[in-house]
C-alpha cells in the first residue's frame, strides 16, 4: 500500500452525479488528507499498519500527530499512485489493484483509522472526484506499507 499524506488546513471532496455537485467528504481545520493506493498484493495486515502510521504520524503542527490532538482524516482511493511513466508518454497502470481488491483494502484502512478513535471522511470509490485543498506548509510525505 502507497499513501500520499499532506498536512492541511481543510479538505473535501466533491462528486458530480446526475443532480448535480455534492460534497460526499469534508474536514475543516487541521488534519490529513490521504490519498490511498492499493497494489496487487496488498493485505488486510498492511491496511491495518498503514492506518496506525497514519494516526500517529507527527507531521501536524508542534509534531504533534492526528491521535494528540483529535485532527481528522480525509482519506481518498487513489489507483494512480500506482501508476508507472518510466517508459513512453502514457502511463500505464499495472500495477494498481482492480477495485474488488483495492476497494475493500481502503475501506480497511478507514475501518481501523475509525477504531483507533479518528474521525475519518472518505471519498467515493471509483468516482471522478474534485478535491480541493489548503496544504499546509506545505507539507507532504509519501509512506509505503
Amino acid at each position: 500500500m502507497r499513501a500520499v499524506v499532506q498536512r492541511v488546513d481543510g479538505a473535501s471532496v466533491t462528486v458530480t452525479d446526475e443532480s448535480g455537485a455534492h460534497t460526499v467528504g469534508e474536514i475543516v481545520g487541521e488534519g490529513l488528507c490521504v490519498l490511498v493506493g492499493v497494489t496487487h498484493e496488498d493485505t488486510a495486515e498492511q491496511a491495518e499498519r498503514l492506518a496506525r502510521k497514519l494516526w500517529s504520524l507527527r507531521v501536524l503542527e508542534g509534531e504533534k500527530s492526528c491521535s494528540d490532538v483529535g485532527a481528522p482524516l480525509l482519506v481518498i482511493s487513489q489507483f494512480t499512485l500506482y501508476g508507472d511513466a518510466r517508459k513512453g508518454r502514457r502511463p500505464t497502470w499495472n500495477a494498481a489493484a482492480p477495485g474488488e481488491v483495492a476497494e475493500p483494502l481502503v475501506d480497511e484502512v478507514v475501518t481501523r483509522l475509525r477504531a483507533l478513535g479518528a474521525r475519518v471522511e472518505t471519498g467515493r470509490f471509483g468516482a471522478t472526484m474534485r478535491v480541493s485543498l489548503t496544504n499546509q506548509g506545505p507539507f507532504t510525505v509519501l509512506l509505503e506499507v
